[in-house]
């Protein structure tokens, strides 16, 4: 898994009050927990970018007042109006200890069920997983080649390696909808078939004729 730096400023001073400020300045509070002690920081906006918004979990190595640690990011908020970065609670990586890690989902393939109209629905766009720091998956890749219309791919359905999932096995990470119009894929197979038996019985009948 891919690391990113992040050079910390020291928070000697906490709350709301304390925040709002360092978000005024452009900058990120953040918590490191994990360690002997919470860890209190902050650091430019810009120094996350690569870290949050990117398709592949990434660790984060965070140096704070010379001491340098490995951690993952627990918790993320969000201003509701202009969706900029607020705040993150990370968690330190300590090596034999198993974490909880949000793993971004990737689709390969295009779904059958959208070949015949169908419309792609992602519910799940991440697994929250559980292991070891040198088990975390960059990411969780899912074929939907044969993913027809009306039906699903579950938590269940993810085979993990060397990981805990932890949703539900009910969950529904990705579904295809019919929309209208549509094929069902059961029709297409239908009318395949009955294409098929149309071309035998057309190349059988000169034959019949010629007898």
């Amino acid at each position: 898994m891919k690391s990113v730096e992040i050079q910390g400023t020291p928070r000697t001073e906490v709350g709301s009050k304390y925040a709002q400020a360092e978000r005024k300045a452009g900058n990120v509070p953040c918590v490191i927990y994990g360690g002997e002690a919470p860890v209190h920081f902050s650091a430019p906006a810009l120094a996350f970018k690569s870290l949050v918004y990117t398709p592949e979990a990434k660790t984060a190595t965070i140096t704070v007042e010379g001491k340098t640690v490995e951690a993952v990011i627990q918790d993320m908020q969000f201003h509701p109006v202009t969706d900029a970065l607020m705040h993150i609670d990370f968690i330190q990586l300590v090596e034999g200890k198993a974490v909880t890690m949000n793993i971004p989902v990737v689709l390969n393939g295009q779904a059958r069920g959208v070949l015949n109209g169908g419309k792609l629905k992602m519910v799940l766009r991440t697994l929250s997983v559980r292991a070891l720091p040198n088990e975390l998956p960059d990411n969780i890749q899912l074929d939907i080649t044969n993913l027809r219309i009306g039906k699903s791919i579950r938590v269940s359905d993810v085979v993990p390696s060397g990981y805990e999932i932890l949703n539900s096995d009910t969950a529904v990470i990705v579904t295809v909808k019919k929309a209208r119009g549509a094929m069902d894929d059961e029709d297409e197979d239908e009318e395949g078939a009955a294409e098929e038996g149309g071309a035998e019985a057309a190349a059988e009948a000169p034959a019949e004729a010629a007898e």
